[in-house]
């Protein structure tokens, strides 16, 4: 699997091609931002999307829990899109194979379900996760209100980097700075946010099935 290893306030992240991150000290899988059920809520609405692409994100999830083999998953945020649909007991059938892995959702914005819901899904839900003195929160804080170091999601960073001549791309990306970190969306179905990063701020473009440092 395409991937970078990171060391980054004394600890390991794994960052995949696959827009997650594997924690190695915590076994832990990181992903944000799947928005299950996205595409429904847009075809209710009468817009014509791809039926399938949270079934694809699952799978492309199940090809990560069976590469590193964590014994818990952090979701950070906005698992859902919004209100119960298919999605939601297609996600319960698919969790079963994985009854023994923990699922940590910080709730996000768009995660409005019922607690009975999560419940049903055994899923384990926070506004705050604090583990190490990391703190996952779904969004970024300012460095005024940063109690510890934060991993957060909801922007869905991008960052524009040049191609050949004079094209400009913009890619997702994993981006770690002084007081926090950003995950990529892992959802495909989801915009960027253009990053303009410090100098000492390290970002690391996802392109083609690769990981790389661009800053």
């Amino acid at each position: 699997m395409e991937e970078v290893i990171y060391r980054h306030q004394d600890q390991t992240w794994h960052l995949s091609a696959h827009r997650a991150i594997f924690w190695q000290e915590e076994q832990a899988l990181i992903v944000s931002d799947l928005h299950l059920g996205k595409s429904a809520h847009f075809r209710k609405a009468g817009i014509a999307v791809p039926a399938n692409i949270g079934q694809d994100d699952l799978y492309r999830l199940q090809l990560l829990i069976t590469a590193y083999n964590p014994s818990q998953i952090i979701i950070v945020g906005d698992m859902f899109h919004s209100r119960e649909n298919n999605d939601v007991p297609y996600f319960k059938l698919w969790r079963q194979q994985f009854a023994h892995i923990r699922f940590k959702l910080v709730k996000g914005n768009h995660d409005i379900l019922p607690a009975t819901t999560y419940e049903a899904l055994n899923l384990e839900v926070f506004d705050t996760l604090i583990i190490r003195n990391i703190h996952f929160i779904h969004e970024p804080c300012s460095e005024e209100d940063a109690a510890g170091y934060t991993f957060s999601g909801h922007l869905h960073p991008g960052i524009v980097v040049a191609g050949a001549g004079r094209q400009r791309l913009r890619l997702p990306c994993f981006y770690f700075g002084r007081h926090c970190s950003i995950l990529p969306a892992f959802g495909r179905f989801t915009g960027l946010a253009t990053l303009e990063p410090e100098e000492d701020e390290a970002v690391f473009v996802i392109a083609e099935n690769s990981v790389l440092k661009v800053n």
